[in-house]
């Protein structure tokens, strides 16, 4: 099968649910000596999770944010499905743009810019941003006059969630009158809605229904001052294709409808890791091994200078799986070490696998959000140009 990326050709691997590690073992042989790992990307994953966040939010518009995984088959899949895109910076923009994808499917949602990145969003017809202060404001009416605009204010409580934002970003409540006067009334910029963001990860969903209530105040606060009418609302992100979704989704539906009646309000929320995280499998070549005693040391082509870095790897979700080229039955415990002269580059440490040998596979699942994106080329190693191949997993 054959697989369109807005003109460009790919092969995809049509394969039964199952069949998976047949695939990993013949790529492995086929195409990558050791030293060379390779990502698989599942796209029927892509597309079952598209059908679960439409059942789950159907009138919540998705804006991809592309920093989670910029893989161009990803991208493309997902705007093939009707998704938007949340990009953060002019590479990010550009990325999005050069897979054919329209500007107007693009929220530059950082909520502070450099003035180059401005620059380019204008030039490239990205006309829709957030801000969350009275410099920013200044800037956008400088370079970017005709963009539209969400306020981004500050979660409630950001408590409920693994990587809270709400040191960094979004209006504190005493600000929002005061900056909302000045963007529309004294620069007279289009603000047209309200974004949050409860942080990466939300564990409780009650923080949805807090912030949509201030977002609702923040409304309230607009047509007092006689700003046009605000028709967006952006939920931001913080979801995971868990059980957790489902909930997070009714509290969500809920709220909007008790705080916003209005049915021509447009909603939409900046999924991350909801998409891809568990769409993309690693695959990792043993390139030594030490034993000592009870215990086995194995050293692997990937590592924290790759796709486990430490600041957004998060091993509790991640699935590890051996495969050995020879039959073995030995479970031994074990730690695994990524390929550079780093002490600290540790991937697993004690943990039960079994007993493995040189050029012996080690897979990792649900290794797609915020891993192949923060590659580096540190020690010489190269986790930047990591390939992934395409599967598709709804073949019987």
């Amino acid at each position: 099968m054959t697989y369109t990326d807005f003109g460009k050709i790919t092969r995809v691997h049509n394969i039964p649910k199952d069949g998976m590690t047949d695939l990993i073992r013949s790529i492995a042989v086929e195409k990558h000596e050791a030293g060379q790992p390779f990502y698989l990307l599942d796209l029927a994953t892509i597309e079952r999770l598209m059908d679960k966040w439409n059942h789950s939010f159907p009138n919540v518009k998705p804006f991809y944010a592309v920093k989670c995984n910029t893989e161009p088959a990803l991208l493309t899949k997902l705007a093939n499905l009707g998704a938007n895109f949340d990009c953060a910076s002019l590479l990010e923009i550009d990325t999005v743009l050069s897979l054919g994808i329209s500007p107007n499917q693009i929220i530059f949602a950082n909520p502070c810019k450099a003035i180059s990145h401005i620059k380019h969003a204008a030039a490239v017809g990205v006309n829709f941003t957030t801000f969350d202060s009275k410099l920013e404001v200044d800037k956008i009416k400088k370079w970017h006059p005709h963009c539209h605009l969400l306020l981004r204010i500050k979660a409630p409580s950001d408590s409920g969630s693994l990587r809270p934002f709400g040191k960094k970003f979004g209006t504190l409540p005493e600000e929002i009158e005061p900056l909302l006067h000045y963007a529309c009334n004294v620069a007279g910029l289009k603000v047209v809605g309200v974004s949050f963001h409860v942080g990466s990860i939300a564990q409780d969903p009650s923080i949805y229904r807090e912030a949509i209530a201030n977002a609702r105040a923040v409304f309230d606060v607009a047509d007092y001052l006689g700003i046009p009418k605000m028709k967006i609302l952006n939920i931001g992100g913080g979801f995971r294709s868990t059980p957790l979704f489902e909930e997070i989704a009714s509290v969500v539906n809920e709220a909007v409808q008790d705080y916003f009646p209005d049915p021509n309000l447009t909603i939409i929320a900046e999924p991350g890791r909801f998409f891809p995280e568990t769409a993309f499998t690693l695959v990792t070549h043993v390139i030594g091994k030490r034993v000592r005693g009870e215990k086995i040391e194995y050293w692997i082509d990937e590592g924290i200078y790759g796709s486990f870095r430490p600041t957004l790897y998060n091993s509790c979700f991640v699935g590890i799986k051996p495969i050995s080229m020879k039959e073995c039955c030995e479970i031994r415990e074990s730690t695994i070490y990524g390929p550079s002269c780093d002490s600290l580059d540790a991937v697993a440490v004690d943990i039960k696998l079994l007993e493995l040998e040189l050029d012996d596979l080690i897979v990792f699942y649900n290794m797609g959000a915020y891993s192949k994106c923060a590659g580096t080329k540190f020690n010489g190693f190269d986790m930047l140009s990591t390939p992934t191949y395409l599967v598709n997993t709804n073949s019987t």
